[in-house]
């Protein structure tokens, strides 16, 4: 792609007017943004629609591939442009443009409830690819109902590709993923756990080995696989790593 074809990209959401009444939101919620980063392994952002620009960037240096905090921030939408392989780069697009169109259709006083996660490939400055996760959340709305600022929590992916993107509304047990194929949001259920099935998850959490969990809650190792057999089909996975990041990502523990 031509780098003057990609100034439509990424800007399914822009705004084009901030009121003095949606600037009184702000006050000093960037000192929360750090406080947050202090607590958490991940990498923080928070972006700007209004200006299409990284208005925080944490220091997490997995994230910033080889650019310091001041340098990403001044690159901007820039960043992506120049860190994401081309096929990834499409594939941003297309989440970014039908994320906002389902966004759009969300009444006002339910936006901020939901959230997006999807997966693509950050390129250092050595060209290695790693597969990283996004989670981001409405921070403002602007009078108009539209995202304003957001905030955007990076981390290491557990799948295998890039995509996997999937629309979450806080306290539903709905989710919506996207099917590349039909460009569609498709809803499905949370899968639901057994309460024996979420503690021998939980304790996997923990790092404890199949014997442990056995002698933990007194079944036989034998028992504890076939609840983890269980678990993996629920979840559509194929390995405790994958499950684990289902469970956290879907918040089921």
């Amino acid at each position: 792609m031509k780098a003057d074809n990609r100034r439509g990209l990424l800007t399914k959401n822009k705004i084009e007017k901030v009121s003095y009444e949606d600037k009184l939101q702000l006050k000093n919620y960037l000192e929360a943004i750090s406080a947050f980063e202090k607590l958490t392994y991940q990498s923080v952002y928070v972006i700007d629609y209004a200006e299409m620009k990284f208005e925080y960037v944490s220091g997490n240096p997995l994230f910033l591939c080889g650019h310091t905090v001041a340098e990403v921030m001044e690159m901007g939408y820039g960043f992506y442009f120049n860190n994401v392989p081309e096929k990834d780069l499409q594939l941003l697009d297309l989440i970014n443009e039908t994320g906002f169109d389902f966004f759009e259709k969300v009444p006002v006083s339910e936006k901020k409830q939901y959230s997006i996660t999807y997966d693509f490939h950050l390129l250092n400055k050595n060209g290695k690819a790693t597969l990283i996760n996004h989670k981001l959340t409405p921070l403002f709305l602007n009078a108009e109902g539209k995202m304003w600022k957001a905030v955007c929590v990076v981390s290491i992916s557990a799948n295998k590709t890039a995509g996997n993107a999937a629309i979450h509304k806080q306290g539903s047990d709905q989710i919506w993923h996207l099917d590349l194929n039909s460009q569609l949001w498709k809803k499905q259920v949370k899968p639901q756990l057994t309460e024996r099935e979420l503690e021998v998850l939980r304790l996997y959490a923990q790092g404890l080995t199949i014997n442990q969990i056995a002698d933990k809650i007194f079944v036989s190792p034998d028992t504890v696989k076939y609840y983890r057999r269980r678990i993996f089909e629920n979840f559509g996975v194929s390995n405790i790593v994958e499950a684990l990041s289902y469970a956290v990502n879907n918040k089921v523990i």
